[in-house]
């Protein structure tokens, strides 16, 4: 009896080795169908990479053509119609024409070419962090990189310069060399930008946002050059250095700070100002001066301004002198 349980036990055991055995092999087999898949793919693409011969394609000037032809034939009108590909009249906006003439190819990779349907690839502006999948097929990514780049930005992902988009991996480095010309990457208005915008920039967090909105009030409203960030407490050179080029201040949307017509109270909150004291002085300056002397260098001289606050202020965008004002009597 013990025999026979041995020799079912043995029998099980073989069935069990034998199964693993087809098991393994069938691993093997898909293994090597899709490495076969795999080297029949690159083999194509290796074949349309090198094309045994290119096509030309020919840019003619259409008057050149015509002037060339009217010099080898009387009859220059007929000549330039009788050209193979040539139309009478250049259909191009740049007035230009397009002539393409394709060469004889070997069988093999005809028949690649013609079973791999070709798609058109545009090169036009466009802001990486706004640009639609649709269109990033159109720059000549793929369905699936297209998704790939959205997907990133749906997580919170940024491209701040050109090279962040360079340095996505779906964006190889000879697409990158065609579009970089067409990255259009808007740099951020200081003088438009909440404190979200702000905290977006590197290095700037929420507390850094806060204060650039702040700062911006008190100098009336508008910085009038983007420097002026380096005067909020602790905004050193280094971390401004960081952002800089990220940044910009358009003129149309600077304030011109209202010196010459604010009261004493508005005139205090003004970083440059900064106190009671100075504020009463320019009230008191323009009470008892023509408008023809309403200068910041006229501060300066009287007392009124310190003179390193008298250089920042005479750098910002000053309203003039209102022209009832100015044309009053000394």
């Amino acid at each position: 009896m013990l025999r026979g349980w041995i020799a079912g036990r043995m029998k099980k055991i073989r069935v069990s080795a034998s199964f693993m055995t087809g098991a393994v092999a069938l691993v093997f087999l898909i293994i090597g169908y899709q490495t076969a898949l795999f080297l029949h793919k690159s083999a194509m693409l290796k074949i349309l990479g090198n094309r045994d011969r290119p096509d030309t394609v020919y840019v003619i000037d259409p008057e050149m053509a015509r002037a060339v032809l009217a010099e080898a034939r009387p009859d220059s009108a007929a000549a330039f119609r009788s050209v193979p590909g040539l139309p009478e009249k250049p259909a191009a906006a740049d007035d230009r024409l397009y002539v393409r003439k394709d060469s004889e190819h070997h069988p093999a990779v005809a028949e690649i070419r013609s079973s791999i349907p070709s798609r058109n690839v545009e090169s036009f502006r466009f802001d990486p962090n706004t640009v639609t999948v649709n269109d990033l097929m159109r720059l000549g990514f793929s369905e699936k990189q297209a998704l790939s780049i959205d997907n990133y930005r749906k997580k919170g992902g940024r491209f701040r310069r050109k090279g962040d988009f360079a340095r996505s991996y779906v964006v190889a480095d000879s697409v990158y060399d065609r579009l970089e010309p067409y990255i259009d990457i808007p740099l951020i208005d200081i003088n438009l930008a909440d404190s979200a915008a702000f905290d977006d920039l590197p290095g700037i967090g929420g507390y850094f946002a806060a204060r650039m909105v702040d700062y911006r009030c008190r100098l009336g409203g508008s910085y009038s050059f983007k420097e002026q960030l380096m005067d909020i407490w602790r905004f050193d050179r280094e971390r401004f250095d960081g952002l800089s080029d990220l940044i910009t201040v358009t003129p149309e949307h600077v304030r011109p700070y209202r010196l010459w017509t604010l009261p004493e109270d508005s005139l205090r909150l003004h970083p440059y100002i900064g106190s009671w004291a100075v504020a009463h002085g320019i009230v008191l300056f323009r009470e008892n001066n023509p408008a023809s002397e309403w200068t910041v260098g006229s501060l300066s001289e009287a007392g009124i301004l310190k003179p390193e606050m008298a250089e920042k202020l005479a750098g910002c965008v000053i309203e003039p002198p209102p022209a009832a004002v100015q044309g009053q009597e000394p």
